[in-house]
Formats: structure tokens, sequence, C-alpha cells
């Protein structure tokens, strides 16, 4: 009768897992960053071909980015438990604090990846599902596990931050032959990179004690970090002129698109000078504002 009591007791006392652990456990503000910038791509391929418009194809393409998006933050998060439960900000994830069992978030991981990649491949096309099942295979078998081996990871998690564009031009049927999803993709790659290399900058010490292998790692100075961050957002202002030299975006848009990155180029050169934490958090934060005024200002001046 005690045993029962005490197993009945330990049961009882367990965590609950709730709605808001769920979201922490598919990291669905990410994944709205993946719906958003997926839409952003599918709609300038309407633009570009003169398509018209199909929302239930655009609807269908939604629900199966964000269930792929979800399949691999549940994966990223079931291979670094260890790491997560080290980090003050990633501690009260739901694996770390055992909400969720690893086996029951793996079920979830993998009827999310299944769905969302078979549910584009059936109600959207087979690009689009390429697409995705390549922003999960890089995201999970590449850029995770090469977190604790090399620098680089973030150039190689930069890639699969900057394929969801390319499911929704795919999604819509556009020429991936033509130069506009692959400025999409470079655009979303190269704002990654100041944006990760500041918070690289803020949680140093929290990656490094961890055993992630940064690029802030050993850098007490500040100067490598730093200057990844100038050459980083110098790159991304030198891109902008790609849609002015091949035509597919007004010149006045393309003006107000250098004028945005050259704000960052600011903001990343005054966290070079000074290395502080307060100007590296002002850096991510102006990439926080360029992303939506870059796909704003994109989207109005696309041209057709």
């Amino acid at each position: 009768m005690e045993v029962s009591n005490t197993t009945e007791s330990s049961i009882d006392d367990r965590p609950s897992f709730t709605r808001q652990d769920f979201l922490l456990l598919t990291k669905a503000r990410l994944s709205l960053l993946v719906i958003i910038t997926t839409v952003f791509g599918y709609l300038l391929a309407l633009k570009s071909s003169a398509l018209p418009m199909d929302w239930w194809r655009l609807t269908h393409t939604v629900i199966g980015s964000a269930l792929a998006a979800a399949a691999a933050s549940v994966f990223n998060q079931l291979m670094e438990i260890d790491v997560d439960a080290r980090m003050a900000r990633t501690a009260v994830r739901p694996l770390p604090t055992k909400k969720i069992q690893p086996v029951a978030a793996f079920i979830i991981g993998w009827i999310l990846a299944a769905c969302g990649i078979v549910h584009l491949g059936v109600k959207v096309n087979a690009q689009a599902s390429a697409f995705a099942a390549a922003t999960l295979f890089v995201y999970m078998f590449i850029y995770t596990p090469m977190k604790r081996r090399s620098g680089l990871n973030t150039l190689v998690g930069a890639v699969s931050g900057a394929l969801p564009p390319l499911i929704g031009w795919a999604a819509a049927g556009g020429d991936l032959s033509v130069v506009e999803p692959w400025f999409l993709f470079g655009l979303l790659f190269l704002w990654q990179l100041p944006h990760f290399v500041a918070i690289n900058w803020m949680y140093r010490k929290e990656y490094e004690d961890a055993g992630f292998v940064m690029w802030s790692n050993g850098d007490e100075s500040g100067g490598r970090t730093s200057f990844l961050g100038i050459l980083f957002s110098v790159l991304l202002m030198m891109m902008m002129v790609i849609p002015l030299a091949f035509g597919f975006v007004r010149t006045w848009a393309v003006v107000g698109l250098i004028l945005a990155a050259s704000v960052m180029v600011k903001y990343a050169i005054n966290f070079g000078k000074s290395r502080l934490r307060e100007d590296a958090r002002r850096l991510f934060l102006y990439t926080l504002i360029f992303l939506p005024a870059a796909l704003f200002l994109l989207f109005i001046g696309w041209s057709t």
C-alpha cells in the first residue's frame, strides 16, 4: 500500500505539460518567421510570373511549412537536452525541466516532420516538399551537431534559415532558374549572420560554458566577433544592388534597402569600436527591425 501511494505521489508531483510548453518545444516564434518568409516567397513568385492567386495552395503551403519548422525545433531540442539544461535562457524548456519525456517528444517530432513534408508533396508540389525536407535535414543533421564542433555552424544554420522563401517560391510555381528567388535566399542568409553574431556576443559565456563552439569562443577582446558583425553587415548592404542590376525591384525601393542596410553597418561599427554587450544588443535589436522593413520595401517595390 505504501509503495502504491509513493508511486501515485511521484506521478502527481511531475510538472505538467502545458500549451506554453508545446509552444516552447516547437519554438513558435521561430516557426512564425519561417511561415512569414515562406508566404513572402510565395507572393513574390506570383508577382514575378503574373500567376493567379491560389488561396488554397497558399494555405496548404503554410500548413506544411509550419509543421516542418516545428519538427526541426523539436529535434533540435532533443539533441541538446544536456546543454539546454546548462544555459539559463534555455533551461526552462520542457525537455530539460522534464515536463515531457524524450520518447514523447521524439514521436511528436516525427509526426510533425512526416505530416509537413508529405502535406507539401501531396497538396502543393514536389519542389516545395523537397526544400522543406532540405531545411529539416540541414538543421537537424548538420547544423545542430556542428554547434559542438565548429564556429562555422552559424553559416550552416543560416542556410537552413534562408530556405523558407524558396519553399514559398516553389510552392507558387515560380521559376527557380532566375535570380530573384536566390536573391531572397541570400538576403535571409546574410541577415542572419550579424543577427547571430550579436546574440553570440551577448551570451558568449553561456554558450562556452554549455559546450557550444561559437565564433566568440576565446575571443576575449571581441575583435574577431565584432569584425564578423561588420563584415556580414557590409556584405548585406552590397547585396542590395543586385535587384537594381537585374531590374526586378524599383530604384527607389533599392535606395531604401541600401539605406536600411547602411544603418546596420553603423550599428556593427559601433559594436566594433566599443565591443560592449549594450552595443551588441543594439545591433541585435536593429536586425529585428531591418528584416520586416526590407521585406516590406521589396514587396511594394517589386517589379512585375
